[in-house]
């Protein structure tokens, strides 16, 4: 499975911005998909994820209630929108797939085994 994230920019704070991960070379709908982000000095958070069929979410404490992880099983791609971003979201972000998971595993529980490049996202104060 490739995956690549796109979509970052540089951002005021307040701004909205969507991610998108466009994922190849494994059935996507067998997917447990996930965004992750990462800020200089900081270890990776989990911000997201989404269920295989789409129907069931993660968010972190941290983003819940200002983004939103969504699938498009036609396009193969997950999207991460980003509202009310603020100075501290700032970091690259980076989309992950589980291959094992089943029909009732929980996004939480995701075991990634693929990672893409991640995109910058930068929002200024």
């Amino acid at each position: 499975v490739q995956l690549q994230a796109s979509g970052g920019g540089l951002v005021q704070a307040g701004d909205s911005l969507r991610l998108s991960c466009a994922a190849s070379g494994g059935t996507f709908s067998r997917l447990g998909m996930g965004w992750f982000r990462q800020a200089p000095g900081s270890k990776r958070e989990l911000v997201a994820a989404i269920s295989r069929s789409g129907m069931t979410t993660y968010y972190s404490d941290s983003v819940k209630g200002r983004f939103t992880v969504s699938r498009d099983g036609a396009k193969k791609t997950v999207y991460l929108q980003m509202n009310s971003l603020k100075p501290e979201d700032t970091a690259v972000y980076f989309c992950a797939a589980d291959p094992t998971v089943i029909t009732s595993t929980h996004p939480s529980q995701h075991q990634y085994q693929y990672y893409g490049p991640g995109t910058l996202v930068t929002v200024s104060s």
